[in-house]
């Protein structure tokens, strides 16, 4: 029901349907009279409010990203939404499926499918949190748009000569120096190779979870927002005894200059082609299947979804043949 009450010179009108409420001040009874009856409409689903796609993204941006992990990225995306994509100019209401089919084919003209699957994606929550709590929808569209074509993983593989070469051009072959920001990125490099941690993981490890006489630090939030114990190897271990304990975090690195950094010296070692920071994951992912059952290797490296990971253990003919005697 709803209600108009004087504040001062102007009229407060109260909205309240089912437990939910709303509230406006204005200068007028007949505006407040007005925009209590629109509300009462929208309030029941009645009439759905005149929203674009493009205030979905705002208020989506502004209310709920800050809670998500990668927000931060979302927040980027959304921006872009907004500032490049027509989509966003489309009421709501009219928002059909081959709205976001037209977009999908265009955007994947411009980026890769792995990108346009995880704007998609975005714009599936974006709709979903519209349609359930802000109800500005009836039906999400998104669930009748295929998704693009699922890129292959990478699997690039990094040579022994790889690691020697990049480990000198960063100043960290022969001896473990620490003098530079230089330096210290080619340690998180080899670090990287020894625990299979992400360069994000690694960067913001600090000295109260790192266990050096128990031989293992704690990663406290991962990608998929669980904490886990990574053991370390002996070489992992010389590495952090290293690093002074006045660094804070334990590498003294930010992971926006880290890749910066990074690629500006791999692209001074022109024997190295198209190699990237977190290569060293699926690298060290490599060598740990060759140690640890997938059970365990999972648990190291964070993973629910033990499948993905048979891809390391994936063994020739020829070799399960010798096993067999």
């Amino acid at each position: 029901m709803a209600s108009i009450r004087p504040q001062g010179n102007r009229y407060r009108a109260f909205v309240k349907v089912d437990g939910r409420r709303a509230t406006k001040v204005f200068d007028t009874k007949r505006a407040a009279l007005a925009w209590s009856q629109e509300q009462e409409a929208q309030l029941s689903g009645a009439q759905l409010p005149d929203k674009t796609f493009g205030d979905a993204c705002q208020r989506y941006s502004e209310e709920v990203t800050e809670a998500k992990r990668g927000g931060r990225w979302d927040r980027i995306r959304i921006a872009r939404f907004i500032r490049e994509d027509p989509i966003t100019k489309r009421r709501l209401q009219a928002l059909a499926p081959a709205d976001i089919a037209e977009w999908r084919d265009a955007r994947l003209k411009q980026v890769k499918p792995g990108s346009v699957a995880r704007e998609m994606n975005l714009i599936a929550a974006i709709l979903e949190i519209a349609r359930k709590e802000w109800g500005w929808l009836k039906e999400n569209p998104m669930r009748d748009v295929r998704q693009p074509p699922k890129p292959k993983g990478r699997a690039r593989r990094i040579a022994d000569e790889e690691v020697e070469a990049l480990a000198k051009a960063f100043g960290v072959w022969d001896s473990l120096e620490i003098e530079t920001q230089r330096n210290r990125i080619g340690l998180a490099f080899l670090f990287a190779l020894e625990t299979a941690m992400r360069s994000g993981e690694i960067c913001a490890l600090r000295w109260a979870d790192v266990h050096l006489a128990e031989r293992y630090v704690t990663v406290r939030t991962s990608k998929n927002g669980d904490s886990r114990d990574v053991p370390l190897t002996s070489r992992a271990v010389e590495i952090l005894k290293a690093l002074p304990l006045g660094f804070q975090p334990v590498f003294g690195l930010e992971a926006s200059k880290r890749d910066g950094l990074f690629r500006k010296v791999r692209d001074s070692v022109k024997s190295i082609k198209d190699l990237h920071f977190h290569d060293s994951r699926a690298e060290a992912i490599w060598r740990l299947s060759k140690k640890l059952d997938v059970l365990e290797l999972a648990r190291v490296i964070g993973h629910r979804n033990l499948s993905s990971l048979l891809i390391y253990y994936r063994a020739s003919a020829a070799e399960l043949a010798k096993r067999l005697g």
